[in-house]
Parts: structure tokens; C-alpha cells; sequence
């Protein structure tokens, strides 16, 4: 029999008339997503904020934790007549910043529907009692709880980082994470750690009625979802020795970092001047001010400073030499006040010469270097002065200089290491030789490093030829770190050749004044530190104190790097604060004896050497 076109008509919408049925049955019987579904306005969800995980430091005292606050959000579509001036007292705001905000809300009323938006962030808890007592007389206003970062030291706020609300860019990097009102961590381990830290959301849901009006939970909370916690992160620092470094550098503008060379962990890092703790848990209140601080005290200058090293880089241009073959460590050069070549002279401070590799470490004598330097480059072995450089420029980058080290602090700067390339555009192709950069064999010229590169030098000198890549964050059960952290970082030079460069660092420290050493400031009874001084000029003023060491000589337990902008010589400044370090970390206090010491390190000022950008 044929079917007709009537029939095939009532046919095709019997079917679909089936599938629609079909359909409806499965959304409102059996599958009620859509009923829970945020934009439901029969619904009304209410965010719970996860707890952000703790940041403890290396021995288990907390650097961050958490406290109570109260965020102030407004559904629109529920706002009746209310009295302004009441709320404003009640919150503790002007009349014009809630007016702007309703008229905001107004005009912004079909974007926003029947959601609610947060007014006010960071209430402290007696604010929002008060509120609470009379929060009937505001329909549509309502409080809801956070917790908020606290900080029981007052260390490390350049290190920490802070957290603050999402921005524009945020939510479309991570628009299934983060939505307007949520919070990310925006530096230090803060924002290293955040996919740790943050934690999950969840929601209570709500039945709204015609009016508008909340009247009950929706299935008795079964569609609730609890706030997963953010888990833990323990970190590499020491709470206590880092309070102690921010003090030694209060007044100074540079940088303080430690690290322990066994395993690459930072026990200390300090930035001055740094964030106090006291404006991170609401740092948006405080950013302009911050921000417009001449001294840039949110500018982390132990990850991002460029500085020249200095006479410290005497250590490395030795090992070159030695591994180079081009003199041993009984090598004698003269020194006649400096470096003597055609007309120019690289000068030098008096002492007696001439000297061998142990002495020159231990005197800091620059003309030792221009020499060895020299016979780097001018080298026979290599076809050309390019070529040369070249490979020394490879042996300098394998102790972590010219790149980033690849710690886990984020906007690590990695330095710069000229080339040949480099060279022959500033004065092209054939037309320099060894004496036309001789300033880089004590540290100067094109080189740029952070205070972080100089610690892990330190490190490497420490473990005699090898270093951990320098890292903040502890690998535990529930966080996993990268493998790199725990392997060993060789450098080019073979590991024989830094024993004879460590005593030159123990004797530059602890062969007495009247020796010649240039650090005998930073000697410590039992403590066997080796260090090297360094004077880094600035033409910006007064010259740079710079000061590496570690301790004890033999089994290191920290190896650290001062840098004072402005400090004068290595000894003056970098040397006092850096083995005051070492000796609060190895003994716990400071001897009698260098008692004094301590309290000039800690009432010097130095802000007015410093000319602010």
C-alpha cells in the first residue's frame, strides 16, 4: 500500500514529537544537570573558597598560613530600598564608592542577571559581625567567607610572593579554573606553587521562589560539592636565617642568598629593600604605593638584578687557565700596581709581588689575571682570538653563567656572556684582541650575573667542581619536583684543578691582618671559611661590595653571596654580612668577639649612596 504524503507528514511528526518526549523525560527526570547548572536562575549557587596550603619553611615553622575574611557580595536582581549611609558605617566605606558601585551593578544589569558579585574583599571579621547583626535591612547583600594569607614571620616577601584577584588574562589562560572574584598566586612561590596551593572549589546550591527570594537547599545539599584544600609545599628556606639576612641588609640596597651546596637548596634569599609581609595579605591596597617606591622594592634583585661580578671572577678565569694548561698553580706574575700594556694600564691595589695562583686568590691581585687571561685568548692551540674566546665563553656558561639556571623562582634573569659574534659587531671582524677586553679577566666589561649565579659559584667552588641547580621547594609525598634538582651540574674544568683555588679562598680569610688577605673581616673561629672578595665598579657612584664563601672548608654546609650596590670594597660591606651569616647558620649566635661587627652591620645605612631610578 502506498503511503501518501499526508501520511508520511504525521509520520515524521509522530517521530519527533517522540524524540522531544524522549528528551524532556531524560532532562527532568532523569538527568537534573541542568537544574544545578549556574545559570539556572532557579538556582542560586554559592561558592565555597578552598583553604590555600600552607608554605612552611625547611624545618616545619610556617612562613605563610591562613586566617578568616570576608568577602561582601551583592545579587542586584534582590536589592531593595536600603539605607546607604547605615551600610556605608556599618562597612566602613564612602557613599560615593557604594553609589558608583550600584550604578555600576545598573548599568551592567543584564550581564550580570541573577548572579552576585563581590562589592568588597579582604572584611575583616568584626566588620562583618556587625553586618551580620543587621543584615536583614539589606536584601540582595550578603557575606561570604575566605581565608586569607598570614604571616607569622616577617621574612621573605619578595620570596613568598603574594596572591590577588584574577585578572582579565588569567581567566581566559584558565576559563574552566578561574572565574571573576577567585584569587592566583601572582609571584614568588606563590605563583610558582599555585597549581598546589589553590586548592578546588566548591558550592552549596539553593532553591530561589518567584519572588526572588532564597527559601531552602536544593535536594537537602546532596548537589553540594565540598572545597577541596590546597595541599601544603615545604620549602628549602630557614624562617630564622632569613629574618636575620633582611636584617643585615636593612638600610643597604643589594642582595643575600645561601645555599646549602650538598643538595642546591636556598636556605636564604633575600632582595633590599624588599615587601614587607605586613601589605602582601592585601597587597592591592598598597601596590601603588609600592610601586612607585624609588628603591623598587618589588623588584626581586637576587633573580633579576644584572650586576658585574668582580674580582670573584678571578676564580673562574683560573680554573679556565688551569684546564687550559696555559699556567699551573706555581705560576708567578708580576704586579706593578696594575697590568701594564702599551700605554693603558688595568690598576691594582699595593701588595707584594709577584705572587702564585694560591696568593693571587688570597691578595686579589688583577694583573695575575690579566695575564692568565691574556694566554686564554692568545692561546696557540686555537686558529684565532675569535675562536678562543669563543671556547671560553663555553667554559663559562657550564658554571651556570649567561643563562638561567633553571631554579624554580620565577623571572630568573640569565646574565650575559659576551661572544666573539658580540666583539666583532662592536668592533669588527679581526679588529680586537686580548688587551682590548681585558677587563673581563677580573670580572668586568660585558659580563652581567644575578647575586643567585654568584651563590651557585660558590656552591660549585664548595663541592670542588660540581653544583645542584639552585631550588626553593621540597619534594614530599604530595608534591613532586623536578628530577633535575638532584643531579650533579659539572663544569668544564676538571674537578683536580679547585682544590688549589679553596685554599686560596681559606687563606684569603684566614691568614690574619697584616697578611694580605683581603677578607680577614670575615674570619670565625672553627668555622674554616673560605671566601673571595670583590670591588665591582659602578658608574653609578661608589663601587660595588661583593663577597662569596662557604663553610666549613671540608663537608660545606652553606655557601653564600653578598652583593651591596654602592658598598665600597668586597671587605667593607659584602664580607661582614656574608660571614655573619654563616656564622649565625653554623653556630646559632654570634661570638663575643664579633659582637661589634654585628651591630655596625646592622645600624649602617647606606640609602644615601643609592640614587634612586
Amino acid at each position: 500500500m502506498k503511503i501518501n504524503r499526508t501520511n508520511k507528514l504525521l509520520a515524521g511528526l509522530t517521530v519527533a514529537a517522540l524524540v522531544l518526549i524522549a528528551r524532556l523525560f531524560v532532562i527532568q527526570i532523569v538527568d537534573d544537570s541542568y537544574k544545578t547548572d549556574a545559570s539556572n536562575n532557579s538556582m542560586v549557587h554559592t561558592v565555597i573558597y578552598p583553604t590555600r596550603g600552607i608554605i612552611y619553611d625547611r624545618n616545619g615553622k610556617i612562613l605563610v598560613g591562613n586566617k578568616v575574611a570576608y568577602d561582601m557580595l551583592v545579587t542586584p536582581k534582590e536589592v531593595e530600598a536600603f539605607d546607604t549611609l547605615a551600610l556605608c558605617e556599618i562597612l566602613e566605606i564612602s557613599p560615593e564608592f557604594l553609589r558608583g558601585k550600584m550604578q555600576e551593578y545598573y548599568r551592567d544589569r543584564k550581564k550580570i542577571g541573577y548572579r552576585s558579585v563581590v562589592m568588597l574583599t579582604h572584611i575583616p571579621p568584626e566588620i562583618f559581625m556587625k553586618f551580620a547583626e543587621v543584615s536583614y535591612k539589606f536584601p540582595g547583600f550578603r557575606g561570604q567567607a575566605r581565608s586569607i594569607r598570614d604571616y607569622p614571620y616577617n621574612a621573605g616577601g619578595n620570596l613568598l610572593g603574594y596572591i590577588s584577584e584574577v585578572s582579565a588574562d588569567d581567566i581566559k589562560r584558565n576559563p574552566d579554573v578561574y572565574k571573576p572574584g577567585d584569587y592566583i598566586g601572582k609571584t614568588g612561590i606563590e605563583a610558582t606553587c599555585e597549581q598546589y596551593l589553590k586548592g578546588e572549589k566548591g558550592y552549596n546550591i539553593y532553591l530561589r521562589n518567584s519572588r526572588n527570594r532564597i527559601e531552602s537547599r536544593y535536594k537537602n545539599g546532596e548537589m553540594d560539592k565540598e572545597a577541596i584544600p590546597g595541599k601544603d609545599i615545604v620549602t628549602t628556606i630557614d624562617a630564622e636565617l632569613q629574618r636575620y639576612g633582611q636584617q643585615l641588609m636593612q638600610n643597604k640596597v643589594g642582595s643575600l642568598v645561601a645555599i646549602e651546596p650538598s643538595t642546591g637548596e636556598i636556605l636564604t634569599l633575600v632582595s633590599s629593600p624588599g615587601i614587607d609581609v605586613n601589605v602582601l595579605a592585601d597587597i592591592g591596597k598598597h601596590y601603588n604605593e609600592i610601586a612607585s617606591d624609588p628603591y623598587k622594592p618589588m623588584f626581586n634583585r637576587a633573580v633579576q638584578s644584572a650586576y658585574p661580578p668582580g674580582s670573584v671572577f678571578k676564580l673562574v678565569n683560573g680554573l679556565i687557565g688551569l684546564q687550559e694548561g696555559v699556567f699551573t698553580p706555581e705560576t708567578e706574575y708580576p704586579c706593578r700596581m696594575g697590568y701594564h700594556f702599551g700605554r693603558s694600564k688595568l690598576g691594582c691595589h699595593a701588595h707584594r709581588s709577584p705572587l702564585n695562583l694560591e696568593e693571587s686568590i688570597m691578595m686579589s691581585c688583577n694583573a695575575y689575571y690579566c695575564y692568565v687571561f691574556r694566554d686564554i685568548l692568545e692561546n696557540s692551540k686555537y686558529a684565532s682570538i675569535g675562536e678562543a674566546m669563543d671556547m671560553w665563553n663555553r667554559y663559562v656558561k657550564s658554571f651556570g653563567f649567561g643563562r638561567k639556571l633553571g631554579s624554580d623562582f620565577p623571572s630568573e634573569l640569565g646574565g650575559t656572556i659576551p661572544d666573539s659574534k658580540y666583539y666583532d659587531s662592536v668592533y669588527g671582524k679581526g679588529r680586537w684582541k686580548a688587551t682590548t677586553v681585558i677587563s673581563l679577566s677580573i670580572g668586568q666589561g660585558e659580563i652581567g650575573c644575578t647575586p643567585l649565579h654568584l651563590a651557585n659559584l660558590c656552591a660549585t667552588m664548595a663541592n670542588r667542581g660540581y653544583y645542584y641547580i639552585p631550588h626553593m621547594i621540597r619534594g614530599t609525598e604530595n608534591v613532586s619536583i623536578d628530577p633535575k634538582y638532584y643531579e650533579r651540574q659539572y663544569t668544564m674544568v676538571d674537578t683536580v684543578h679547585f682544590p688549589a683555588l679553596v685554599e686560596g679562598m681559606f687563606r684569603a680569610v684566614n691568614s690574619g691582618y697584616g697578611s694580605g688577605g683581603t677578607a680577614s673581616v670575615a674570619a670565625v673561629k672553627g668555622l674554616d671559611i673560605c671566601g673571595k672578595t670583590g670591588t665591582a665598579q659602578n658608574p653609578r657612584g661608589d663601587d660595588n661590595s661583593v663577597f662569596i664563601c662557604f663553610a666549613p672548608k671540608d663537608d660545606p654546609k652553606i655557601a653564600v653571596a653578598a652583593y651591596v650596590e654602592h658598598g665600597s670594597f668586597g671587605a667593607r660591606w659584602a664580607a661582614p654580612i656574608a660571614s655573619l651569616l654563616v656564622e649565625k647558620y653554623l653556630n646559632g649566635e654570634i661570638g663575643n668577639d664579633r659582637k661589634a661587627l654585628e651591630t655596625r652591620v646592622m645600624d649602617g645605612n647606606l640609602m644615601d649612596k643609592v640614587k634612586p631610578e
